[in-house]
């Protein structure tokens, strides 16, 4: 699901116009940015489940003001699915057939015995301690 989200933020220079639209980049599954308005100081974030508040909350460390104006659900259009022939249908079916990978399992090693080592100094007990 794309939204398009349009933040208000305190832009006054070249600078901070490019601070701002760095850090919208960086933020994850961001489609385009683009810097909007009047007074250029309106950021527009195309992206895949928008994460606003985390957004704003960077710019707000960065650029010190940020607030939300619009956040709105871009819908996709569907596409028509025509009629399709067997042969169409026949040459999918055997592109989706395909062979599992081949794993094999060895059987453990086996464990080696447990062999006690007692020093037979430790265990007498000494009358003069």
């Amino acid at each position: 699901m794309k939204q398009k989200m349009v933040l208000k933020v305190q832009m006054n220079c070249e600078k901070c116009r490019a601070q701002a639209l760095r850090i919208a980049a960086a933020t994850q599954g961001v489609t385009q940015m683009a810097i909007q308005g009047q007074e250029k100081d309106e950021l527009m974030v195309t992206r895949e489940e928008v994460d606003s508040v985390k957004l704003t909350r960077c710019l707000r460390k960065k650029l010190h003001h940020a607030t939300v104006l619009t956040i709105e659900v871009i819908k996709e259009k569907k596409e028509e699915k025509g009629k399709k022939t067997k042969n169409e249908e026949n040459k999918k079916i055997k592109d989706e057939k395909h062979t599992p990978p081949y794993y094999v399992c060895y059987p453990p090693y086996p464990m080696p015995p447990l062999i006690m080592v007692q020093d037979p100094y430790e265990y007498q007990a000494c009358s003069i301690m």
